[in-house]
């Protein structure tokens, strides 16, 4: 009966990984890039017909912001799970992670807004990838 004990009550001190949270963090990345692609088409196509009065760069607003946030949290909330998962402690998932999501969507939001520029500047020829082949 003690051995019983011990064993339920070691299975109650070691926390269980956070296998829910890697999923709900993948699903809500998943959703939002969804999210954020539509909102940018939908932008894009709305630039396209009216050049004239709007600039590329004004296509980041709100609307693509709150989807582009919603990619960051779920991309950190995956990443700290995962590490998790692999025996590394919470806080120490997180203020890893955080960070790391920090630097990549800040270069990411920066590399869209060079796109935009290079859209507004030349066109679609402008950003042709294609172009770059030898």
């Amino acid at each position: 009966m003690l051995e019983n004990d011990i064993e339920m009550m070691y299975y109650y001190l070691i926390p269980q990984p956070p296998y829910l949270l890697l999923v709900v963090g993948l699903l809500t990345g998943i959703t939002s890039g969804l999210a954020f692609e539509a909102t940018l088409k939908k932008e894009l196509k709305i630039w396209s017909t009216h050049r004239a009065e709007r600039k590329a760069t004004d296509i980041q607003n709100p609307n693509l912001l709150f989807p582009f946030l919603g990619i960051c949290i779920g991309v950190c909330v995956f990443l700290a799970s995962g590490l998790n998962i692999f025996s590394l402690g919470s806080w120490l998932a997180y203020s890893f992670s955080i960070p790391v999501t920090i630097i990549i969507a800040g270069l990411i939001w920066r590399q869209l807004s060079s796109l935009l520029r290079q859209l507004q500047r030349g066109g679609s020829k402008a950003i042709d990838l294609d172009s770059f082949e030898e």
